[in-house]
C-alpha cells in the first residue's frame, strides 16, 4: 500500500480520469451487466481505503452481493435504484447510499441513462458472497424486492 498517489487527478468531460484505466467491472460473470470500474485511490499507509468510479450503463446493474465490510456510495452522474438490505430505492445525483455490512445490495440503472457513483471501501475487505437458492428465495417473498434484483 505504499504507492504515491498524485495529489491531483483531473476528471475529463467523459467522466474518465486523468491516468486512470476503466475496467470490467469484474473479470467474468453473467451476474451483472454493462458495467465499469476505475479505481482512482488505491489506497496508501495513511489512508487505507480504496476510492473507486463506477458507471453502470442504461438497463446494466451489478451484482446481487454481500459482504463483511461496509460500503459508502455517492452518485455523481444520472439515476438509477438500489437495492440496501430489503428495500429498492430510487438514486440520483449526490445521494448518498451506506451499505452496512452483510446486507444485500444491487445497483442499476433504470433511468435510461448511466447511473455513475463514487465509492469508498476498506483496502483490506472479503470477497464478496453472491446469494444462494435459499437467499433468493428469502429475498423474492418481497414483491418489489422480487421484480427488482437480477441474477
Amino acid at each position: 500500500m505504499t504507492e504515491a498517489h498524485p495529489p491531483i487527478r483531473n476528471r475529463s468531460d467523459d467522466y474518465r480520469w486523468e491516468g486512470v484505466e476503466v475496467h470490467p467491472y469484474k473479470e467474468t460473470g453473467t451476474h451483472f451487466k454493462s458495467i465499469t470500474r476505475q479505481t482512482l485511490f488505491a489506497g496508501s499507509d495513511e489512508l487505507p481505503v480504496e476510492f473507486r468510479y463506477f458507471e453502470v450503463s442504461p438497463d446494466g446493474h451489478s451484482t446481487l452481493e454481500r459482504h463483511e465490510h461496509a460500503h459508502l456510495v455517492m452518485v455523481i452522474r444520472g439515476s438509477g435504484q438500489v437495492l440496501v438490505g430489503d428495500h429498492v430505492s430510487p438514486i440520483g445525483l449526490h445521494d448518498l447510499v451506506h451499505i452496512p455490512p452483510m446486507t444485500w445490495h444491487q445497483f442499476r440503472a433504470t433511468s435510461g441513462e448511466e447511473l455513475g457513483f463514487l465509492c469508498v471501501v476498506s483496502t483490506e475487505r472479503d470477497r464478496p458472497q453472491r446469494p444462494g437458492e435459499d437467499d433468493l428465495a428469502a429475498l423474492r417473498q418481497d414483491q418489489a424486492v422480487g421484480q427488482f434484483i437480477r441474477v
